[in-house]
């Protein structure tokens, strides 16, 4: 019997059908696993489909995702090469490459035996195929020969947000507010697409600072779709799931029940957002007892607003507006109520960092005419001197 609908088990090579559309809102949860009398392993399910802006969305122009054959993508790593490798999980390698055509790409090659399976793959293949965004990253193929399972994207030069939030190189330069203000707006965007602009919506429910990525001006993209799932469809509340994601980031009612809502989403932007102002992670063992934990140690501050500013991030210097960390920390905190139904909509979240972003350049900007001016003023005094 077939475990996924798209995939047909007859033989090693598997071919992503990316006009599936009506049958995104089987993964992950009722996947029809009847196979039809075309044998193309597509069950002959509702005709509903998924709307983005109140429209059915087709593959980008030209067939959207592209499928690469092994030989191919091996060209494009020198035969993936350690000194091409920018990334390694549990789902496998990262590999910078260089397609025939001269483009610059990102290759993830999944391990067989990694936390990544088959139908984790080809849910983000027909995701990242439908739905685009400029906060989203941008899948350019993906290859199933025989056993291998491997991804293309676009190439974000700067790596993933954790890349500069954690662990920094001596000689690397920390992120300034103006830059964490930007990358949660960015990423706040891209949930909110992803809630908001797609109907049923889609929970990504794998927010983390690895899975946003970031292009040479910091602007960030979403990653890693494997875990997405439609939420709830009619008068239901919920969906109902295995509990999946990263440990630190999961909504305490999703990881002690299943039951999964975009409010999940949310509180793991909460945790993203803490992580983004304190530079801490969200769990990190080598930290003394007490500390270990992010959001248990965060929560005493956050209720204090005199303590406010022993959340900020040390590396940032004191070089922020401190009526703006007040106000990010309030959104942190109804971010990660404990109750679901407390937490504010995703497009709430957008508006306020808009904000502060906004906020943050004016009195960038501000600073930066002082300067000119007092620099103005010496120099003619150093003239009158003579």
């Amino acid at each position: 019997m077939r475990c996924f609908s798209c995939l047909n088990t007859s033989t090693n090579d598997m071919r992503v059908n990316i006009h599936a559309l009506p049958y995104l809102t089987d993964l992950h949860s009722s996947v029809d696993t009847r196979s039809n009398s075309t044998g193309t392993g597509i069950g002959t399910g509702s005709k509903s489909g998924i709307l983005v802006n109140g429209k059915v969305n087709s593959p980008k122009p030209g067939g959207g995702a592209r499928s690469f054959t092994f030989k191919e993508l091996a060209a494009a790593t020198k035969n993936f090469r350690d000194g091409n490798m920018i990334g390694k999980g549990g789902f496998g390698s990262v590999y910078k490459g260089r397609l025939y055509s001269g483009q610059v790409v990102a290759i993830k090659q999944l391990n067989p035996d990694g936390h990544q399976g088959n139908q984790e793959f080809i849910v983000e293949v027909l995701m990242l195929s439908v739905f685009h965004h400029p906060n989203l990253v941008n899948l350019i193929g993906y290859c199933t020969s025989g056993a291998q399972r491997l991804l293309v994207y676009e190439y974000m030069p700067m790596g993933s947000l954790e890349d500069h939030l954690f662990d920094l190189e001596p000689d690397q330069s920390p992120l300034n507010w103006n830059t964490r203000m930007k990358i949660a707006v960015g990423a706040a965007r891209g949930i909110e697409y992803l809630h908001c602009k797609i109907s049923p919506s889609v929970i990504y429910r794998d927010l983390k600072p690895a899975n946003i990525l970031l292009d040479r001006d910091f602007h960030p993209k979403l990653s890693d779709f494997g875990l997405a799932k439609v939420g709830p469809i009619g008068n239901r509340t919920h969906v109902s799931t295995r509990v999946m994601g990263t440990y630190g980031y999961c909504a305490p009612e999703y990881a002690m029940s299943g039951k999964l809502t975009i409010k999940s989403d949310i509180y793991s932007f909460g945790v993203v957002l803490l992580e983004l102002i304190t530079g801490r992670k969200a769990i990190d063992l080598s930290k003394p007892n007490g500390e270990q934990y992010l959001v248990a140690w965060a929560r005493p501050y956050i209720k204090d607003p005199k303590k406010f500013g022993l959340l900020a991030d040390p590396l940032l210097g004191g070089k922020f507006s401190k009526r703006c960390l007040s106000y990010a920390i309030a959104i942190i905190e109804m971010c990660l109520n404990e109750e679901a139904n407390r937490r504010p909509k995703i497009g709430d979240v957008v508006v306020a960092f808009e904000y502060l972003a906004a906020q943050s350049k004016v009195r960038e900007a501000k600073k930066a005419a002082r300067k000119s001016t007092d620099s103005g003023k010496s120099k003619k005094e150093r003239k009158q001197s003579y």
